[in-house]
């Protein structure tokens, strides 16, 4: 064990060791990584900046769900993560026309910055389920390269339209009451509906938050697995069912506040640097090393 954290610092001393400028960027360095490492599973670090050893893979196609974009190589996570869409897509099995769910990007092989698309899915704990409902369970490769999603969205996100159904209440109402669900994101119209919709028990609207986009799927995020001492959780969400803060998102759909004066004088905004390894924790740089 000794001998395996002096490697680890000695990499990591390594990478300091080179002008910022110069080192590998962390995509491009964990978007090369074809398969987990062969360690126990563990994530390290935040939701957007930060890895994962020892991911599994989601099956392909299973009793009750399918990985989509499979030539993205994002169906691994934390072994939470696939217990997770398993438990879920039965949940959904369930619901008239739906056969499972559709599964998107979950994380890469090692987590860590994406070389396209998201910011966060660094932990493999954020997956990303489709609002198509999975009417078949027996996609080709192909079709699930070029088939898509649809969207739920009406006036740019305020309402719900007509492909919006009682399944999709429940199925994310079931997401939201899993008790490893920190938080689930989902357009502000969708909220507001499921807020209108709500029976009893109102305290799992409390983790549905209102996000751009999130039209053609839902974003699931859990929290840290308990005992898992280098992940970082995001802060709880605000108190309440946050209803008013979504109804507040759609009326500043419908009637957009002004803009606020811009100070001529204030500098450009700085361009968000790319990340490097050296940026994510150090458990990373091992993460990218091991076998």
């Amino acid at each position: 064990m000794v001998k395996i954290r002096n490697s680890l610092a000695l990499i990591f001393a390594l990478l300091l060791a080179v002008p910022a400028g110069a080192q590998p960027l962390a995509k491009q360095e964990f978007g090369a990584k074809r398969v987990a490492s062969a360690q126990k599973s563990a994530p390290f670090g935040s939701y957007s900046k930060g890895c994962i050893a020892g991911a599994e893979q989601l099956p392909e196609t299973g009793p009750t769900w399918q990985a989509m974009r499979l030539s993205r190589n994002r169906n691994w996570g934390h072994p939470q993560a696939v217990d997770f869409v398993k438990d879920l897509s039965k949940v959904a099995a369930k619901q008239p026309g739906w056969k499972g769910l559709y599964i998107g990007d979950i994380s890469q092989p090692r987590g860590g910055p994406m070389l396209s698309g998201h910011r966060s899915h660094q932990l493999g704990l954020d997956i990303d389920i489709w609002m198509l409902p999975a009417s078949r369970l027996n996609l080709s490769r192909n079709t699930r390269e070029n088939i898509s999603s649809i969207s739920l969205r009406r006036a740019n996100g305020a309402f719900v339209n007509d492909n919006w159904s009682r399944a999709h209440h429940r199925i994310i109402k079931a997401a939201a009451k899993d008790k490893r669900t920190a938080r689930i994101f989902v357009f502000p119209g969708a909220k507001v509906q499921m807020c209108k919709d709500a029976k009893g028990d109102r305290r799992w609207l409390r983790k549905i938050r209102p996000w751009y986009g999130h039209h053609y799927h839902f974003h699931v995020r859990l929290a840290c697995p308990r005992g898992a001492r280098g992940c970082v959780n995001q802060d709880l969400p605000p108190r309440g069912d946050g209803c008013a803060d979504a109804q507040k998102w759609v009326d500043d759909i419908l009637n957009p506040p002004a803009p606020r004066p811009r100070d001529p004088n204030a500098p450009a905004p700085k361009p968000r640097r790319e990340l490097r390894v050296a940026d994510l924790p150090q458990q990373c740089a091992g993460v990218l090393a091991a076998r």
